[in-house]
């Protein structure tokens, strides 16, 4: 179990880390520079801290997240379903992912073009997808390895072998909740929500039925979350390191710019390697999971998993062509209202299992129309 635990751990890694929790630790590491360890601490808590606390209390209801949200209601909880999975899944997070990884690759192939690339990432999502029983293995034990290696690579070679300091001080005003807000951009929490379901179910029949799956789900949390803070402080300070050479590089191209400023030009096939495996292990699974939702939920089994997969790579390959800053303006506002109260309904859920704590709706809705309020009225 102690292996498995590591390779779920590692599989956990790889899920969370995709085309945000790539991006915005360099744009913290880019623009806050003096002030990085407040960022740090900010990104950090909404970054790692909660989504493992949200996948932690989907754990509490066995996996179950339609359990979890049916909490605040049925009706209320199938629409925040659908909402989160679409935002996650093919109009939000899956064509972050491809764009992100065009983005990369242009640095050094200018010839793509996106649609097509966007079609070819979809047709080889489809194939990894295909197989629901391997997924977890094929992430755990394969991908994350390999993904590890490349990344470390970087941050290696760009932090303790680098000719530069950081320079200046904080560019932004309140760096801690500059990075608190970056954090919520990654949409980690969003994902623990439907991560679980998959992981849940890889513990389960490994354990068997009788056995508490708590502390292994603990141990791999643990791992899958101390991987994922490492990377950030690193890429966050390979960023800070060499900001006067990234002036004026766009967000979706940061890493592609780093891989060629730490790493030279002909090394860019390890820059192009570590992202597109980063991608494709969070897309892989975030794939899955829209596309059971599709077929089990929405469609009642009436049309095929495969079919289903071709639904949500199709949408996700036409929201592509917005851009990676196309669809991170879609998604930010809609981030920052819900995010604090599906922190909220997660905290009263764990209260709701460990303490039979009953009251949910109000301080969720309470929350959700506060933030609001101060959003768009004041």
């Amino acid at each position: 179990m102690k292996n498995k635990s590591l390779s779920i751990g590692l599989a956990m890694f790889s899920m969370f880390f995709g085309a945000g929790n790539i991006t915005f630790p360099l744009v913290i590491g880019q623009t806050v520079e003096g002030g990085l360890i407040w960022a740090l601490l900010g990104l950090i808590l909404t970054a790692v801290l909660v989504p493992f606390s949200g996948l932690f209390s989907i754990t509490l209801f066995e996996g179950n997240y339609e359990s979890f949200f049916s909490r605040i209601g049925k009706w209320p909880g199938t629409i925040v379903i659908i909402i989160l999975l679409s935002m996650i899944g093919p109009f939000g997070a899956i064509p972050r992912c491809i764009t992100l990884t065009y983005s990369t690759l242009k640095v050094y192939f200018s010839g793509l073009h996106l649609l097509t690339f966007s079609l070819i990432s979809c047709a080889i999502l489809f194939l990894c997808s295909w197989k629901r029983s391997r997924i977890i293995d094929l992430i755990g034990s394969v991908l994350s390895p390999v993904l590890l290696l490349f990344l470390v690579a970087i941050i290696v070679k760009g932090v303790f072998f680098s000719s530069t300091d950081p320079v200046g001080s904080s560019q932004v005003s309140h760096p801690f909740f500059y990075g608190l807000k970056e954090g919520y951009n990654t949409m980690d929490l969003l994902a623990a929500f439907f991560f679980s379901s998959l992981v849940y179910s890889k513990l389960k029949e490994q354990a068997g039925e009788k056995k508490s799956l708590l502390l292994p789900v603990f141990k791999a949390s643990l791992i899958g979350a101390g991987l994922l803070g490492g990377i950030y402080i690193g890429f966050s300070y390979v960023a800070a390191f060499h900001s006067l050479s990234l002036d004026g590089v766009g967000a979706e191209q940061l890493l592609g710019r780093i891989g060629q400023v730490v790493l030279g030009h002909h090394a860019g096939l390890i820059v192009c390697v570590s992202i597109a495996l980063t991608c494709l292990t969070t897309a892989i699974a975030l794939t899955v999971v829209c596309a059971e939702f599709l077929q089990k939920r929405i469609s009642k089994g009436r049309i095929s998993y495969e079919l289903s997969l071709l639904v949500v790579l199709t949408i996700a390959a036409l929201v592509s062509t917005l851009e990676f800053t196309g669809i991170v303006r879609l998604l930010a506002p809609i981030l920052q209202v819900m995010y604090p109260s599906l922190l909220i309904l997660c905290l009263f859920n764990i209260f709701h299992k460990t303490f039979d704590y009953k009251p949910v709706k109000f301080p969720v809705f309470t929350s959700l129309l506060l933030v609001l309020y101060f959003q768009y009225i004041m």
